[in-house]
């Protein structure tokens, strides 16, 4: 028999799939707008909104399965981390927008260095995928790469800036600053999504993280 919050459930997860697969696509147009100088703002920038009505459908939705049923243990923690993961994702979509645009603020940048930006753009680019099927498949054995994908791109961050702070090339050190920090953002919302889902399958909050011991730091 089907229960009665099963439809609002199934119409949660579908919107949630939806907003997975958007940011991974603007994440994907922003990266590739900076690194091979395409022009992608307005596109990623309609994305971007497209994700932020979205995540106004769940906040909606989900008070009104909280107004019109009694979730049992299971259906709550799906429903209460959904707005968490549905605010990560409207994240993906900004941070992708203001990738996109650092081209139009600082102009002609096809002669900055972008090797150090590669490595660490598809890590982002794999955690983001990888966020969307550990949402849709609810297997907290991704996490263990999430966790690894996410010090890699903190460990790189921390080492580029000191190179940045004394470079010459104030235009393309600025506009790395922006990237890196904008993808070191990115990654830092992905793993903050992945303990929402671990807290989905296992009911428990991950206070510190698995690979170092440090207790998680969630900016907005």
């Amino acid at each position: 028999m089907t229960r009665l919050i099963e439809p609002s459930i199934k119409k949660l997860s579908g919107i949630m799939s939806e907003m997975g697969e958007l940011a991974n696509q603007s994440i994907i147009l922003a990266i590739d707008s900076y690194l091979y100088g395409k022009n992608t703002v307005n596109q990623v920038h309609q994305i971007s909104n497209e994700i932020s009505e979205r995540y106004f459908q769940v906040a909606d939705l989900t008070f009104d399965i909280f107004l019109k049923y009694q979730p049992v243990a299971d259906d709550f923690r799906l429903i209460r981390s959904s707005i968490e993961i549905s605010y990560g994702f409207s994240r993906f979509g900004r941070y992708a927008y203001d990738i996109a645009s650092v081209r139009d603020v600082f102009g002609d940048i096809s002669d900055c260095d972008k090797t150090w930006l590669i490595e660490v753009s598809n890590k982002v680019k794999t955690m983001i995928k990888d966020s969307v099927l550990y949402f849709a498949e609810l297997d907290i054995r991704k996490s263990i790469a999430m966790q690894e994908n996410e010090k890699f791109v903190d460990k790189l961050y921390k080492e580029r800036l000191p190179m940045l702070i004394n470079s010459k090339d104030t235009k393309c050190a600025l506009a790395e600053t922006l990237i890196l920090r904008y993808l070191e953002r990115i990654a830092d919302h992905a793993m903050f999504m992945s303990d929402a889902i671990n807290y989905i399958v296992t009911g428990k909050h991950k206070l510190t993280n698995v690979i170092d011991g440090v207790p998680p730091q969630h900016n907005p």
